[in-house]
C-alpha cells in the first residue's frame, strides 16, 4: 500500500500554476490525471497524484509547504531544474549530490510561483 492517496497545494493562480507544474510534471515523466477546472491532478493515477487547487480570495497560503518528486534519472533532475526556471519558479538549491542527506542523493530545489519549495530527487536506492 503507499503512503498517500494524494496530497494538494492551494495556489493563488492556478493558470500560472498549471503552466509551472505542467512543465516540470513531464520532464519527471508525470502527467495530468485529472482535470477539474479548479483543482488539477499530477501523477500515474488519481489514486498517487499531487494536486494544485485554486485558492479562494480569503485562503491565507501557507509558505511552508516541502514536497519532493521522484525522478527516474539524473538528466531528468537537471531538466527539471531548468525547466521550472524557465516556467516562473525560482532556484532554491541547484542540481547536485546532497550526501549529507543520503549517499548518491541527487537532487534541485525551486521555489513554485506561491513559494512552496519544489524538489526533484534521484537516487539509487529508489532501484532497490
Amino acid at each position: 500500500m503507499k503512503l498517500f492517496n494524494h496530497v494538494q497545494v492551494r495556489v493563488k493562480d492556478l493558470k500560472n500554476s498549471r503552466r509551472f507544474y505542467d512543465s516540470i510534471m513531464k520532464v519527471l515523466g508525470y502527467g495530468v490525471v485529472l482535470d477539474e477546472g479548479s483543482v488539477v491532478g499530477y501523477g500515474t493515477n488519481v489514486h498517487d497524484m499531487f494536486e494544485i487547487g485554486q485558492a479562494e480570495k480569503t485562503t491565507v497560503l501557507s509558505h511552508f509547504v516541502h514536497v519532493a518528486f521522484n525522478a527516474p534519472n539524473r538528466n531528468a533532475v537537471d531538466g527539471f531544474y531548468r525547466t521550472a526556471l524557465e516556467n516562473g519558479g525560482t532556484c532554491n538549491g541547484k542540481p547536485g549530490l546532497r550526501p549529507e542527506y543520503e549517499e548518491g542523493y541527487y537532487a534541485a530545489f525551486v521555489f513554485d510561483p506561491d513559494g512552496n519549495n519544489i524538489e526533484a530527487v534521484y537516487t539509487d536506492q529508489l532501484e532497490s
